[in-house]
């Protein structure tokens, strides 16, 4: 596609002008119009689009918050944290990309060296008012651990029900379950991953 194409500001032969009567300036041309608007058909089919509505008793909306209606997989919502299939430990090792990519500066973090010599994460907190849930800290995390999930609504009056690191880790009967959700999002593994491993001969 070239750029000359939108240089042709000529409208092309689909486009038609809509006839628009001048407003009424008379009482009596008022009147006039108000007799033409009301009797016309248009007004009995919206009522008649109504009767039918209530006479079937087709519901259109729902109980929000009893019922919700169900979100795509890749809606971005509030921060989960994930964990190893093969052992339930977190599978967050702390490098700390997602916290210096995080453009609204909402991701704090804090790590210590355990007696494994190995980075643990001792404090991690989302600040949700100043996330704009843009996604950088999921597709940038090396070990797929935040995700966004389906829990979108943040709004609370204390403090303690905002999010930290154990709040959005994956609770372990859900992993005993074997129902933890993976991100579908950028950067997420594909249901064909093992196939396309390619083993390569040991060189020693």
């Amino acid at each position: 596609m070239k750029n000359e194409q939108f240089n042709d500001r000529e409208i092309s032969n689909e486009y038609f002008m809509v006839d628009i009567d001048d407003y009424p300036t008379e009482p009596w041309d008022k009147f006039k119009r108000v007799l033409k608007r009301t009797f016309r058909l248009e007004l009995f089919v919206g009522l008649g689009v109504v009767m039918r509505e209530l006479i079937w008793f087709k519901k259109h909306t729902i109980s929000y918050p009893e019922e919700k209606m169900p979100i795509g997989p890749r809606y971005r919502a509030v921060h989960e944290m994930k964990r190893l299939w093969e052992s339930d430990a977190e599978r967050c090792i702390g490098c700390g990309l997602c916290e210096k990519i995080c453009i609204s500066n909402c991701i704090k973090m804090d790590t210590k060296i355990d007696k494994n010599s190995r980075k643990e994460v001792t404090d991690y907190t989302i600040n949700l008012g100043r996330c704009i849930f843009c996604g950088y800290c999921a597709e940038v995390c090396p070990e797929l651990a935040i995700t966004h999930g389906g829990r979108y609504e943040n709004a609370s009056d204390q403090r303690e029900h905002y999010v930290d690191f154990a709040d959005m880790l994956t609770p372990l009967d859900v992993m005993k379950a074997g129902t933890q959700v993976e991100f579908e999002g950028f950067g997420a593994i594909t249901p064909h991953e093992d196939e396309r491993v390619v083993k390569t001969p040991l060189a020693y």
